[in-house]
């Protein structure tokens, strides 16, 4: 195929589809830019069809760091596992192209996204989307496309909304809306907000579909250049006497699925489908039709729990559509850690942990985004035995990552900023039972432990999860969905928030004609459940508490001139290091000359601040010292101010009298008290000790006159204004003969 392109420009960028001269033994391979920003789509469908009871899609984008320029970190300089970031943008490509394949198709898919350019203006990330759908149009997929994806920011100075935004484009906003479908309907969102509105998102959304609508509309006019031609690809089917001998057990189904109880429940279901399977067909029949059974015995169980919540308005655990399932909240839950809520909602159960420290322990991000690291971060853990279930615990899943990541996103527009409370703040979140929705209770434990923390968040925040039931024209909204719902119903619409608005939404949407109309009334009775849910929270904690806990390091902030920053960390850091052994604080200086200095008693993190601050102190004249001697030369001693400031204190000012030998009134180590008397423009520090001693006698046990110091005045030995004495030298001079 010789090389096609399609370049265009759509609301202020450009874009290129690219075919025909890169991975020609792909299925399919697309090059799409943006601007600069250039990444590689690959699709490759298998050739053999396995009996899969699914279908065997994989998604991979792969992260390469030539495309910024860089070279890896870590000890192999090589790409290694995907940064979250990455996992998080694979399953961004997954999402949307999934629901696109037909049903029955088992052929095992594909699609590579190799980042070759990335301009550090223009993320990579939405452009995959349309061009995983091209790669798999252009060879010949059985995919109902084409599907596209955009990116909506809004311009808070002046309200305009912006597609594909470039990185300075979004930090000015309030809004990261990226949503992904087709012309025709949404099948993915996701969505970070500064609290906006309902009424704001549904524009946002509105406008999004028909900036969806345009790019696929180029994608179509990229393909007809190409003029893909059509593959055969099997499609398996439901053998109709499959279905016909199924089909008698729908009212027992039904009466299985009753029940609020997800373990009681899921045995029944189990315990059904093993009967049929045993009492319906021979053991010849279940070898030849293994994936038949068993795909129609879901969709039996998929029809029972649409047409119950359809036709009786009830569900699974006999709530009514909009009803939420008990809560129990309990702030606290755990000693000495330094924050942490448990947070229930029926038989989902989440426990979150706050862990605070020095903001140089943020995470450091090694990614091809122009992003060092992040001070918040959240973290989902799902193990196996969360769901009843035996299993291998191992890195975490792109699921755990991607869960975690909505519950950060969610809070992270209510959080204080550096300058405020300058921590790390870490929050783990231990799913400890799972029944629909972990994701969500994981935001609402979060909260609980931030407060508990006492992290002054500006907001609570609280989430619930929504799903939907759509058979043609009838349409039911659930609040708070269980995992029999989320798994056999048509939507998960995830939605966090405070009182003022949405902070994060999720969803992935399997129904075909969701419409604006649809997604407003699932905002509308989402806000309902989540204020339900906020109230209930604030019961138990209304306000961040106000002291951290005790075993939390506190942290204090001071500033200090750049140009005293070398003095207080010292040669190879010995300064610093000598106050942190000290006084068990710890500190961190930033090339600003911001100081934070933790500590997890009071009195550690006073004494490190007084030693910062004495360093970098200017000593001015007429202030006292209580100094240590630290060096003693012929003409005076050399005295400890500061850490970092020694001043002179001359012999002649020692003592009452006159000192014959520094060490006579002084040794390494003593501690007196000094004045400063002079400050000289070289920053040389001049001393006079307060309350002198006498002068010790001399050898001959005289004593001698204080010549004071050079320069004074004072009188020498020997000599002065008209001195004779005996062995004085006025007395052995030979007069001059006075000439005539």
């Amino acid at each position: 195929m010789e090389k096609i392109i399609e370049s265009f420009e759509l609301y202020g960028k450009n874009y290129r589809f690219e075919a025909g001269e890169l991975a020609k033994q792909a299925t399919g391979a697309v090059l799409v830019t943006q601007e600069d920003t250039t990444v590689l789509l690959t699709a490759v469908v298998s050739k053999e069809q396995r009996d899969y009871d699914f279908f065997p899609l994989t998604v991979d984008f792969i992260e390469k760091m030539y495309a910024v320029g860089r070279i890896p970190g870590g000890y192999l300089k090589r790409e290694a596992r995907p940064s979250d970031k990455g996992t998080l943008t694979a399953r961004m490509i997954d999402r949307p192209i999934r629901p696109g394949f037909a049903e029955g198709f088992k052929q095992e898919v594909h699609v590579v996204a190799t980042t070759l350019v990335v301009d550090g203006m223009n993320p990579p990330d939405c452009i995959c989307v349309g061009g995983a759908s091209a790669a798999l149009l252009a060879g010949g997929a059985p995919f109902d496309g084409p599907a596209a994806c955009v990116r909506i920011a809004r311009d808070t100075a002046t309200g305009a909304f912006v597609v594909n935004p470039t990185y300075q484009e979004l930090a000015e906003s309030d809004l990261e809306l990226t949503m992904a479908g087709t012309a025709d309907y949404i099948s993915m969102v996701e969505a970070g907000a500064d609290e906006v509105s309902e009424e704001d998102m549904l524009a946002a959304l509105a406008f999004g579909q028909e900036a969806i609508a345009a790019f696929c509309e180029r994608q179509s006019a990229f393909l007809a250049k190409i003029a893909p031609e059509p593959k055969e690809y099997e499609i398996k089917s439901i053998d109709p006497e499959v279905t016909r001998r199924i089909e008698p057990y729908f009212d027992q189904m039904s009466a299985a699925l009753r029940d609020a109880d997800k373990v009681l429940r899921t045995e029944k279901v189990a315990e059904l489908k093993a009967s049929v399977k045993e009492g319906e067909f021979s053991e010849e029949e279940r070898a030849l039709w293994a994936s038949n059974i068993s795909a129609e015995l879901k969709a039996l169980e998929k029809r029972a729990m649409r047409t119950m919540v359809i036709e009786t308005g009830e569900r699974a655990d006999g709530r009514r559509p909009d009803e939420i399932r008990p809560l129990y909240i309990k702030p606290g839950f755990l000693p000495r850690v330094h924050g942490s809520g448990l947070f229930q909602r029926g038989q989902t159960q989440v426990l979150s942990v706050v862990t605070l420290g020095m903001l140089n322990e943020w995470q450091r991000l090694d990614t091809i985004e122009p992003v060092d690291g992040k001070r918040y971060m959240h973290q989902y853990n799902f193990p196996p035995y969360c769901t009843g279930e035996a299993g291998r615990m191992g890195a975490p899943k792109r699921r755990e990552v991607g869960h975690g990541a909505l519950a950060e996103r969610a809070l992270i527009p209510v959080l204080p900023d550096e300058d405020t409370f300058p921590y790390a703040i870490r929050v783990v979140s231990e799913v400890l039972e799972s029944n629909g929705s972990s994701s969500m209770a994981s935001a609402c434990g979060s909260t609980l432990s931030l407060m508990d923390a006492g992290v002054p968040i500006a907001r609570p925040v609280s989430g619930i999860a929504m799903g939907l039931i759509k058979e043609g024209d009838e349409v039911v909204i659930l609040s708070d969905i269980q995992g029999v719902e989320d798994f056999l119903g048509d939507m998960d619409f995830k939605v966090c928030g405070t009182e003022r608005g949405i902070t994060a939404l999720q969803m992935d949407n399997k129904a075909r004609g969701l419409s604006v109309d649809i997604l407003s009334r699932a905002l509308s009775q989402a806000k309902d459940g989540r204020d339900h849910i906020l109230r209930a929270m604030l019961e138990t904690i209304d306000a961040p508490r106000e002291e951290l806990s005790p075993f939390a390091p506190r942290i204090e902030t001071i500033h200090i001139p750049v140009d005293k920053i070398r003095e207080v960390i010292g040669t190879g850091g010995k300064v610093i290091r000598g106050i942190q052994e000290e006084t068990g604080a710890t500190i961190e200086i930033q090339e600003d000359g911001t100081v934070h200095i933790a500590a997890i008693e009071g009195p550690a993190g006073e004494a490190a601040k007084a030693m910062v601050l004495a360093i970098v102190k200017e000593p001015e004249v007429g202030e006292v010292y209580d100094g240590e001697v630290v060096g003693i030369k012929d003409f005076g001693a050399f005295v400890k101010l500061t850490p970092g400031k020694d001043g002179l204190l001359h012999i002649s000012r020692m003592a009452n009298g006159r000192v014959a030998k520094v060490e006579d009134v002084l040794s390494l180590g003593d501690i007196i008290k000094v004045q400063v008397i002079e400050v000289a423009d070289n920053g040389k520090i001049s001393l006079d000790r307060v309350d002198k001693p006498e002068a010790p006698p001399s050898k001959d046990g005289g004593s001698f006159r204080d010549k004071g110091p050079r320069g004074e005045g004072g009188p020498r030995p020997g000599r002065g204004s008209g001195d004779r004495s005996e062995g004085g030298r006025g007395d052995s001079r030979t007069p001059r003969r006075r000439r005539d």
